[in-house]
Protein backbone atom coordinates (compact mmCIF):
# COMPACT_ATOMS: atom_id res chain seq x y z
CA UNK A 1 0.00 0.00 0.00
CA UNK A 2 0.94 3.75 -0.96
CA UNK A 3 -0.63 6.52 0.74
CA UNK A 4 -0.98 10.34 -1.43
CA UNK A 5 0.16 12.50 1.45
CA UNK A 6 -0.90 15.77 -0.44
CA UNK A 7 -3.19 16.07 -3.15
CA UNK A 8 -5.83 18.76 -3.78
CA UNK A 9 -9.24 16.76 -4.50
CA UNK A 10 -11.44 19.96 -4.36
CA UNK A 11 -9.14 21.84 -7.37
CA UNK A 12 -9.81 21.58 -11.06
CA UNK A 13 -8.82 18.56 -13.09
CA UNK A 14 -9.90 16.17 -10.16
CA UNK A 15 -13.18 17.36 -8.63
CA UNK A 16 -15.26 16.72 -11.54
CA UNK A 17 -14.74 13.11 -11.44
CA UNK A 18 -14.18 12.73 -7.93
CA UNK A 19 -15.35 9.29 -7.25
CA UNK A 20 -13.30 7.95 -10.17
CA UNK A 21 -10.56 9.66 -9.27
CA UNK A 22 -10.13 7.83 -5.99
CA UNK A 23 -11.56 4.34 -7.23
CA UNK A 24 -8.27 4.14 -10.30
CA UNK A 25 -5.85 5.44 -7.15
CA UNK A 26 -7.49 2.46 -5.05
CA UNK A 27 -7.11 0.24 -8.18
CA UNK A 28 -3.00 1.33 -8.04
CA UNK A 29 -2.58 0.41 -4.63
CA UNK A 30 -3.06 3.70 -2.92
CA UNK A 31 -4.65 3.61 0.38
CA UNK A 32 -5.10 6.65 1.61
CA UNK A 33 -5.12 10.06 0.95
CA UNK A 34 -4.52 13.71 2.59
CA UNK A 35 -6.73 15.93 0.68
CA UNK A 36 -4.95 19.46 1.34
CA UNK A 37 -6.78 22.83 1.86
CA UNK A 38 -5.23 26.25 0.75
CA UNK A 39 -7.63 29.15 1.60
CA UNK A 40 -10.73 29.23 4.32
CA UNK A 41 -13.36 28.64 2.07
CA UNK A 42 -12.11 25.01 0.83
CA UNK A 43 -12.20 24.13 4.67
CA UNK A 44 -16.15 22.64 4.88
CA UNK A 45 -15.34 21.16 1.41
CA UNK A 46 -12.09 19.07 2.05
CA UNK A 47 -13.45 18.53 5.31
CA UNK A 48 -17.18 16.71 3.76
CA UNK A 49 -14.89 14.93 1.26
CA UNK A 50 -13.00 12.75 3.99
CA UNK A 51 -16.21 12.79 5.80
CA UNK A 52 -17.66 10.61 3.12
CA UNK A 53 -14.72 8.63 2.13
CA UNK A 54 -13.05 6.90 4.69
CA UNK A 55 -9.49 6.79 3.62
CA UNK A 56 -9.43 10.51 2.85
CA UNK A 57 -7.92 12.87 5.58
CA UNK A 58 -8.33 16.55 5.33
CA UNK A 59 -6.25 19.46 6.30
CA UNK A 60 -7.11 23.24 7.18
CA UNK A 61 -4.86 26.22 6.27
CA UNK A 62 -4.17 28.90 4.43
CA UNK A 63 -1.43 28.76 1.36
CA UNK A 64 1.26 31.35 1.52
CA UNK A 65 -0.12 32.62 -1.50
CA UNK A 66 -3.48 33.22 -0.13
CA UNK A 67 -2.15 35.16 2.99
CA UNK A 68 -3.13 38.91 2.09
CA UNK A 69 -6.80 37.60 1.93
CA UNK A 70 -6.78 36.05 5.56
CA UNK A 71 -5.25 38.66 7.58
CA UNK A 72 -8.33 38.91 9.44
CA UNK A 73 -7.54 34.55 10.51
CA UNK A 74 -7.68 34.08 14.50
CA UNK A 75 -5.92 30.96 16.07
CA UNK A 76 -8.99 30.12 17.92
CA UNK A 77 -10.40 29.85 14.61
CA UNK A 78 -8.24 27.57 12.81
CA UNK A 79 -8.02 25.63 16.23
CA UNK A 80 -11.56 25.51 16.29
CA UNK A 81 -11.44 23.85 12.35
CA UNK A 82 -9.08 21.05 13.69
CA UNK A 83 -11.07 19.94 15.79
CA UNK A 84 -13.23 17.79 13.28
CA UNK A 85 -12.16 14.13 14.02
CA UNK A 86 -11.42 14.35 9.96
CA UNK A 87 -8.28 16.80 10.41
CA UNK A 88 -5.56 15.14 10.60
CA UNK A 89 -3.07 18.09 9.51
CA UNK A 90 -1.82 21.75 9.13
CA UNK A 91 -1.49 23.96 6.05
CA UNK A 92 -0.66 23.76 3.50
CA UNK A 93 0.97 27.12 4.91
CA UNK A 94 4.71 29.23 4.59
CA UNK A 95 6.37 31.39 2.80
CA UNK A 96 6.64 31.78 -1.32
CA UNK A 97 9.00 34.25 -2.30
CA UNK A 98 8.78 32.94 -6.26
CA UNK A 99 5.34 34.50 -7.09
CA UNK A 100 4.97 37.27 -4.39
CA UNK A 101 1.13 36.62 -4.39
CA UNK A 102 1.09 38.22 -0.98
CA UNK A 103 2.93 40.04 1.17
CA UNK A 104 6.22 38.88 2.86
CA UNK A 105 5.30 39.83 5.75
CA UNK A 106 1.41 38.40 5.88
CA UNK A 107 2.86 35.62 4.86
CA UNK A 108 5.21 35.18 7.93
CA UNK A 109 2.79 36.19 10.36
CA UNK A 110 0.49 33.63 9.37
CA UNK A 111 2.75 31.02 9.21
CA UNK A 112 3.60 31.35 12.80
CA UNK A 113 -0.22 31.80 13.60
CA UNK A 114 -0.49 28.39 12.07
CA UNK A 115 2.72 27.01 14.34
CA UNK A 116 1.27 28.07 17.33
CA UNK A 117 -1.72 25.86 16.35
CA UNK A 118 0.48 23.00 15.42
CA UNK A 119 2.22 23.16 18.56
CA UNK A 120 -1.35 23.68 20.79
CA UNK A 121 -3.43 20.92 18.58
CA UNK A 122 -0.35 18.26 18.50
CA UNK A 123 -1.11 18.16 14.93
CA UNK A 124 1.62 17.88 12.36
CA UNK A 125 2.25 20.98 10.21
CA UNK A 126 2.43 20.74 6.02
CA UNK A 127 4.80 23.49 4.98
CA UNK A 128 5.11 24.61 1.70
CA UNK A 129 8.66 27.05 1.15
CA UNK A 130 9.64 28.68 -2.52
CA UNK A 131 12.45 30.72 -2.68
CA UNK A 132 12.18 31.46 1.03
CA UNK A 133 14.98 29.15 2.29
CA UNK A 134 16.40 31.61 4.81
CA UNK A 135 12.88 33.07 6.61
CA UNK A 136 11.85 30.05 6.66
CA UNK A 137 14.66 28.29 8.45
CA UNK A 138 14.82 31.56 10.72
CA UNK A 139 10.60 31.01 11.04
CA UNK A 140 11.27 27.26 11.95
CA UNK A 141 14.14 28.02 14.61
CA UNK A 142 12.67 30.67 16.06
CA UNK A 143 9.40 29.21 16.77
CA UNK A 144 11.09 26.16 17.68
CA UNK A 145 12.93 27.78 20.24
CA UNK A 146 8.79 28.36 21.77
CA UNK A 147 8.24 24.71 21.72
CA UNK A 148 8.19 21.94 19.75
CA UNK A 149 6.05 20.76 16.56
CA UNK A 150 5.94 17.96 14.05
CA UNK A 151 6.29 19.38 10.71
CA UNK A 152 6.95 18.18 7.33
CA UNK A 153 8.20 20.18 4.14
CA UNK A 154 5.81 18.84 1.27
CA UNK A 155 7.02 18.68 -2.38
CA UNK A 156 10.57 19.21 -1.36
CA UNK A 157 12.38 21.04 -4.11
CA UNK A 158 15.29 23.45 -2.07
CA UNK A 159 19.11 23.37 -1.30
CA UNK A 160 20.59 20.45 0.08
CA UNK A 161 21.65 22.65 2.82
CA UNK A 162 18.28 23.15 3.38
CA UNK A 163 17.35 20.24 3.63
CA UNK A 164 20.06 18.77 6.29
CA UNK A 165 19.03 21.88 8.31
CA UNK A 166 15.43 21.13 8.79
CA UNK A 167 16.10 16.99 9.01
CA UNK A 168 18.62 17.73 12.21
CA UNK A 169 15.31 19.94 13.14
CA UNK A 170 13.54 16.76 13.44
CA UNK A 171 11.14 17.51 10.19
CA UNK A 172 10.46 15.17 7.83
CA UNK A 173 10.61 15.49 3.51
CA UNK A 174 7.93 14.18 0.96
CA UNK A 175 8.86 13.90 -2.14
CA UNK A 176 6.57 14.66 -5.38
CA UNK A 177 6.70 13.69 -9.10
CA UNK A 178 8.93 16.69 -9.76
CA UNK A 179 11.75 13.91 -8.25
CA UNK A 180 11.13 12.22 -11.89
CA UNK A 181 12.09 15.10 -14.14
CA UNK A 182 14.78 14.62 -16.29
CA UNK A 183 16.43 18.08 -15.02
CA UNK A 184 15.67 17.39 -11.20
CA UNK A 185 19.26 16.38 -10.60
CA UNK A 186 20.14 18.22 -7.96
CA UNK A 187 16.88 17.00 -6.27
CA UNK A 188 17.88 13.58 -7.35
CA UNK A 189 20.76 13.84 -5.20
CA UNK A 190 18.75 14.84 -2.68
CA UNK A 191 16.30 12.19 -2.37
CA UNK A 192 19.12 9.63 -2.13
CA UNK A 193 20.12 10.96 1.11
CA UNK A 194 16.80 11.39 3.08
CA UNK A 195 16.70 9.12 6.03
CA UNK A 196 14.62 6.44 5.40
CA UNK A 197 12.21 7.04 8.63
CA UNK A 198 12.12 10.76 7.07
CA UNK A 199 10.68 9.93 3.89
CA UNK A 200 6.80 10.65 2.13
CA UNK A 201 5.64 10.79 -0.80
CA UNK A 202 2.93 12.42 -2.55
CA UNK A 203 1.61 14.03 -5.57
CA UNK A 204 0.47 17.29 -5.20
CA UNK A 205 -2.65 16.49 -7.61
CA UNK A 206 -4.01 17.84 -10.21
CA UNK A 207 -0.38 19.43 -10.62
CA UNK A 208 3.11 18.01 -11.20
CA UNK A 209 2.43 14.40 -13.05
CA UNK A 210 5.54 12.56 -12.59
CA UNK A 211 7.03 10.87 -15.49
CA UNK A 212 5.42 8.81 -17.62
CA UNK A 213 2.51 11.40 -17.24
CA UNK A 214 3.85 14.71 -17.86
CA UNK A 215 1.89 16.93 -19.81
CA UNK A 216 -1.18 15.39 -18.35
CA UNK A 217 -3.60 16.32 -15.18
CA UNK A 218 -2.16 14.54 -11.91
CA UNK A 219 -4.01 11.93 -10.20
CA UNK A 220 -3.45 10.68 -7.03
CA UNK A 221 -2.79 6.84 -8.23
CA UNK A 222 0.20 8.52 -10.12
CA UNK A 223 2.00 8.94 -6.63
CA UNK A 224 2.99 4.42 -7.79
CA UNK A 225 5.13 6.23 -10.36
CA UNK A 226 7.06 8.40 -8.38
CA UNK A 227 7.41 5.45 -5.69
CA UNK A 228 8.97 3.88 -8.08
CA UNK A 229 11.03 6.25 -9.40
CA UNK A 230 12.34 6.57 -6.22
CA UNK A 231 12.62 3.05 -5.07
CA UNK A 232 14.91 1.95 -8.21
CA UNK A 233 16.67 6.08 -7.57
CA UNK A 234 17.73 4.37 -3.89
CA UNK A 235 18.35 0.97 -4.60
CA UNK A 236 15.50 -0.03 -3.09
CA UNK A 237 12.70 -2.30 -3.74
CA UNK A 238 9.23 -0.72 -4.72
CA UNK A 239 7.58 -2.86 -1.83
CA UNK A 240 9.99 -1.86 0.77
CA UNK A 241 10.18 1.88 0.27
CA UNK A 242 5.65 1.91 -0.11
CA UNK A 243 5.87 0.24 3.28
CA UNK A 244 8.37 2.77 4.96
CA UNK A 245 6.55 5.57 3.55
CA UNK A 246 3.23 4.44 5.08
CA UNK A 247 4.40 3.77 8.18
CA UNK A 248 6.23 7.19 8.24
CA UNK A 249 2.68 8.95 7.36
CA UNK A 250 1.43 7.03 9.91
CA UNK A 251 3.62 8.33 12.44
CA UNK A 252 3.41 11.71 11.41
CA UNK A 253 -0.14 12.19 10.88
CA UNK A 254 -0.93 10.15 14.12
CA UNK A 255 -4.70 11.03 14.06
CA UNK A 256 -5.36 9.07 11.54
CA UNK A 257 -6.82 5.48 11.68
CA UNK A 258 -4.38 3.11 9.78
CA UNK A 259 -6.65 0.27 7.71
Amino acid sequence: MLVDSHCHLEYKGLVEEQDAVLDRARAAGIGAFLNISTKRSEWDQVIATAHRATDVYASVGIHPHNADDHQDLTEDALFEATQDPRVIGIGETGLDYFYEHSDREAQKRLFRLHIAVARRTGLPLIIHTRDAEDDTLEILGDEMGKGGFAALIHCFTASAEFGEKVLEMGLSISLSGIVTFKNAKDLQAVARTVPEDRLLVETDSPFLAPVPHRGKTCEPGFVRDTASFLAELRGEKLEDLAARTTDNFYALFSKAVRP
